[in-house]
């Protein structure tokens, strides 16, 4: 039985060498060898096998079977007993993955377009995604029980420019659209920042909503916060279900006590503690999210508009310029802080979050393998769900609606 970690060296997949859509084929196929979804794949992911196969010796067999079934020493392997299959729209770094899989899930389907993204995810499930879903031939998807699409929510967030769907990333819902109505999944699971209830004077909701139940499905929605589910993060998104038949009942989502941020952090590590003047506050409350402000960074701050005594809690002045203790939850972590500048009072010092400490309050395990570019690491994870949360939603889709 051949490792996954020699086919991928000799294939050079971790580089990708420009040809990612044909080793997102030839893994797809990979993985999905053994039943009737390998079809869709095989003719291409055999077309690459022997094109390699030209100038790379991978096994004394030229034929692709002579590779399975392979030992996939990755760290997220798909489950040995599938208790449903599911597909991973605007995947990112695997945030739907990861605790889908855990419950019994099949992922038959993956799609992701940002490069870095793509790496991560091959590098945790040894699956390489498809990539622009506006481009995406949809005959290759196949019939799967659960849609996941955590679609972009740039066009949405009070952190962005908010245009919507007069904004081009607004308008990627609408392919989400054609893939359920061309497989009627069972269940359709989306999820997008909190800020998309108000939108337009709700109207972004209200289209999304009815655009759903024209395509036959019961549409439940709800904001949860990461905080209610394991992880000290007070993060907010919203969360909408779809079902054929049946409304999805989120009061049975199993709850857990707010943890707090310290819990969380590294014992030991090269920390970066911040070597510029700031202030700490001498009473620090906490408030009814779980956040503790404790102080903020004394650089000049643009005081018209903002109430007086909020400069510093202002949302328009971002997260760079506020402390907050680890003896609370920590803000959200947003995709646009690329240089981790998220300031935390601990022990009596102010000092960054690490990228391990950024990823455990996202719920993701330490054997997550990451890739070797900071700024694009603090900006998957801001991209990316909480898995706590997608773990104990998923429980009760499986329990309701399957």
């Amino acid at each position: 039985m051949i490792e996954y970690s020699k086919i991928k060296e000799r294939l050079k997949i971790e580089g990708m060498n420009g040809e990612a859509e044909e080793l997102a084929y030839f893994t797809h196929y990979l993985h999905n060898y053994s039943s009737d979804i390998s079809r869709i794949y095989k003719t291409k992911a055999e077309n690459y096998f022997n094109k390699i196969n030209k100038t790379q010796s991978i096994v004394e067999d030229s034929g692709i079977q002579a590779l399975l079934p392979i030992k996939w020493d990755i760290p997220f392997p798909a489950p040995e007993i599938q208790e449903f299959t599911f597909i991973d729209l605007f995947a990112g770094i695997g945030g739907f993955r990861i605790p889908m899989q855990e419950l019994g899930g099949k992922c038959v389907f993956s799609s992701e377009f940002n490069y870095h993204a793509q790496r991560a995810y091959e590098l945790n499930f040894g699956e390489i995604p498809f990539g622009d879903i506006t481009t995406l031939n949809t005959d290759i998807v196949p019939e799967h029980d659960i849609l996941c699409a955590g679609f972009p929510c740039q066009p949405f967030s009070i952190s962005g420019k908010m245009k919507g769907f007069e904004d081009t990333r607004g308008t990627l819902i609408y392919h989400v659209f054609e893939i359920i109505a061309k497989y009627n999944p069972k269940v359709i699971l989306l999820e997008n920042v909190k800020h998309l209830i108000y939108h337009d004077k709700k109207r972004t909701l209200s289209t999304i909503v009815k655009h759903l139940e024209e395509l036959g499905y019961k549409i439940s929605s709800q904001v949860l916060n990461a905080s209610n589910y394991g992880v000290p993060q007070n993060r907010e998104r919203i969360i909408i279900i779809g079902h054929k038949d049946k409304l999805f009942d989120f009061s049975k989502i199993k709850k857990k006590p707010k943890p707090i941020l310290k819990d969380f952090l590294d014992k030991t590590n090269n920390f970066e503690y911040l070597n510029e003047p700031y202030t700490i506050l001498e009473e620090q409350k906490k408030q009814v999210s779980g956040l503790i402000f404790a102080g903020y960074r004394n650089k000049a701050i643009r005081k018209a508009g903002v109430r007086p005594g909020t400069e510093h809690l202002s949302r328009v002045h971002k997260q760079p310029n506020r402390i907050y203790s680890t003896c609370g939850v920590h803000p959200a972590l947003p995709s646009q802080e690329s240089s981790g500048r998220f300031w935390i009072w601990h022990e009596g010092k102010v000092r960054k979050l690490t990228i391990k400490e950024c990823y455990r309050i996202m719920g993701f395990p330490d054997n997550f393998k990451l890739i070797y570019n900071r700024g694009e690491l603090y900006k998957q994870i801001g991209n990316s769900v909480a898995i706590p949360m997608i773990k104990a939603l998923t429980e009760q889709i499986k329990e309701q609606l399957l």
